[in-house]
């Protein structure tokens, strides 16, 4: 730091701003006209703020109780401003919040609140700003701004200025060139960002991207002109949906979450009763890149009586958090704080309502619309299953909103459209899970049930494994594994083939493949926990399955990888007694010990290649391999 004189201090950013910013101006924002959003957001933040303190303290609203964004052009000298009447901020904040990247001044604000303690804390961590790069966004159209601003009840008021090029200045304002009361940014727009600075364009971003702020906006021609009304800080979500336009909907979305696409689903409500509240919820039509951080929280933000309290509440369950939106309610006093809105039975009561609300649209938009739902499953069925597994309470609608892939085709799948066609012989759910579709689409043991034209579902997501493991039955039908236990595929007979076709398709004899069963038992005794005939398999020489108990395989595979399973549980190998290579080793019963040997381990490690595992002994498959081969060749 650098003082030039003593009044005045110059800065050199906390980063490596020069750089950062350029980053910033020409790879994060692909819309120059984003940065009118960012300083209306920031100026909208700034009046909440104010809103909030003067709760407490109502001398700081002064002779100026309404809050209010002017926008003001000079389209000659090419200068905009934007300027409100909210919180302000000191010499430290100006510093604090502009003077180094990523530090947000809500979160700012927000810290410095809750660190009181008390009733006076808005317990919010996010508000629009909190990232804190939004601002920058100016120096996309930009050659240099002036941050004029005075902090509400405060006599002093300062200037930042910069040219984003890696340093700023501070210094002292004159109480004359002063805002009363808020902040004031002025914009030297660059040669080739003249228009920004003109009316029409002016109205024309405001009103796509701003226009449901909920605070006053007004442009001004100059500043002494009076300024004329753009939109009058109504609350959206107060009015009747009758009177809002799909694309004041989407404009609202737009706004708040950030986002240019548009939602994929609303839902707007008033909810009168025990406890009163409105509520506006987006479905967004995109999927957010942090969807699956397991630190991300929810989008939706809580009003008191219009007033922003915090958007930490949960108002939604976790499987919901790709939501946006809000909720307000009189209900709750302005004052509420971060204890109170955890153990509120208010709070509660509105997030069972809420909860209810958004599933039940989006039951109503499968039945209507399936192309759409379709589209908003594939963004967020993976998030939505989780509540499978967590909302007990509501598993049985969320399996019925559950669309899943299976071996029926190549499209989603409902579990009513499965239930509906069922083999009348059939008396479980069935599913495959796994991490990769294609894979699972490939597993042998779907041959038996495939060939007995018997559906199955195929789970690749994580989560499956668990609710399918603990989920009730649906339509009176439990979910059972493929991969688990046995089959119990012998009361179905395949479409074509006759009973002795069913039971007696080898030419081994029984007592033959008995043998080989138990000699396999005995080579693998340290893997394997049993080795039995399979009636799941139908080209596939072998295949391995969970023990009737033990976990279906691919849970297994996931507690393993988490730690949570020291030890695994011996599968089950199954042989198909039809299968040309399994007849051939049962028949040479007599043959040399060591060959057999070979060959059974060799089809034990074909089956861990089938299930995706990886063979513990590379270099004993290999050498066995080579074995098995080289006999076979010198057999020709």
């Amino acid at each position: 730091m650098t003082k030039t004189d003593k009044t005045s201090e110059s800065h050199v950013f906390e980063a490596d701003v020069a750089r950062l910013l350029q980053l910033m101006v020409h790879s994060v924002y692909s819309d120059r006209d984003v940065f009118l959003r960012e300083l209306i957001s920031n100026a909208a933040d700034a009046c909440e703020k104010l809103r909030y303190e003067a709760l407490q303290t109502p001398e700081l609203l002064g002779k100026q109780p309404e809050m209010r964004i002017v926008v003001t052009a000079d389209p000659e000298k090419r200068v905009l401003t934007i300027a409100d009447n909210g919180i302000g901020m000191s010499r430290d904040e100006l510093v604090e919040s502009l003077g180094t990247i990523a530090r947000s001044g809500t979160r700012a604000f927000l810290e410095r609140v809750e660190a009181a303690g008390g009733e006076k804390s808005p317990n919010g961590d996010r508000l629009i700003g909190q990232f804190g790069i939004g601002f920058y966004s100016v120096f996309m159209v930009a050659d240099s701004v002036d941050v004029l601003s005075r902090r509400a009840g405060s006599t002093d008021a300062w200037r930042w200025t910069s040219t984003g090029s890696g340093s700023y200045e501070v210094a002292p304002l004159a109480a004359a060139d002063a805002p009363e009361r808020g902040t004031h940014v002025v914009l030297q727009l660059k040669e080739d960002a003249g228009r920004y600075a003109e009316r029409a364009t002016l109205e024309r971003i405001i009103k796509a991207q701003s226009g449901h702020v909920a605070v006053p906006i007004a442009i001004a021609d100059t500043s002494d002109a009076e300024p004329v009304e753009l939109s009058d800080g109504s609350a959206l979500w107060a009015k009747a949906k009758a009177e809002i336009s799909e694309q004041e909907y989407t404009d609202f979305y737009r706004g708040l979450s950030g986002h240019y696409d548009d939602p994929a689903l609303t839902v707007h409500f008033r909810a009168e009763g025990r406890h009163e509240y409105s509520a506006l919820a987006f479905v967004p039509g995109s999927r957010p890149f942090d969807l699956f951080d397991p630190d991300r929280k929810g989008r939706m933000k809580l009003y008191v009586k219009r007033v922003f309290i915090t958007d930490d509440a949960e108002l939604l369950p976790r499987y919901l958090r790709f939501m946006r939106g809000l909720v307000d309610t009189a209900d709750l006093p302005l004052n509420v704080s971060r204890e109170m809105i955890q153990e509120s039975p208010i709070l509660t009561s509105i997030s069972r309502g809420l909860t209810s609300r958004v599933l039940t649209a989006l039951e109503k938009l499968a039945d209507s619309d399936g192309d759409k739902f379709e589209a908003v499953w594939n963004n967020f069925g993976s998030v939505i299953k989780e509540g499978i597994y967590e909302d007990f309470e509501r598993q049985e609608q969320l399996l019925g909103l559950a669309r899943f892939r299976s071996t029926a085709g190549e499209g989603w799948r409902s579990l009513k459209d499965y239930v509906a066609d069922m083999h009348d012989k059939q008396e479980a759910i069935y599913f495959l899970a796994g991490d990769n579709l294609e894979r699972l689409r490939s597993s042998p043991q779907l041959e038996g049930f495939r060939a007995r034209g018997l559906e199955v579902l195929l789970l690749s997501d994580p989560v499956d494994s668990f609710w399918a493991a603990t989920a009730k039955p649906f339509a009176d039908r439990p979910f059972k594994s493929v991969t688990q236990g046995a089959a119990d595929l012998a009361a179905i007979p395949r479409p074509g083939a006759d009973a002795a076709d069913e039971t007696d398709k080898g030419k081994a004899s029984d007592t033959e493949l008995a043998t080989l069963m138990a000699f396999a038992k005995t080579v693998l005794e340290e893997k394997v926990s049993a080795v039995r005939a399979s009636d799941r398999l139908t080209d596939s020489a072998v295949c391995l399955v969970a023990p009737e108990g033990g976990p279906d395989r691919e849970l297994e595979r996931i507690l393993r990888g988490a730690g949570q399973a020291s030890t695994a549980t011996k599968p089950v190998l199954e042989i198909n007694p039809s299968h040309a290579l399994v007849n051939a080793l049962a028949k040479n019963a007599g043959g040399q010990k060591a060959l057999r040997e070979d060959a059974v381990r060799l089809l034990f490690d074909e089956a861990l290649v089938m299930e995706g595992e990886r063979i513990d002994d590379a270099r004993g498959f290999s050498e066995r391999l080579a074995r098995v081969l080289g006999h076979a060749l010198a057999g020709k």
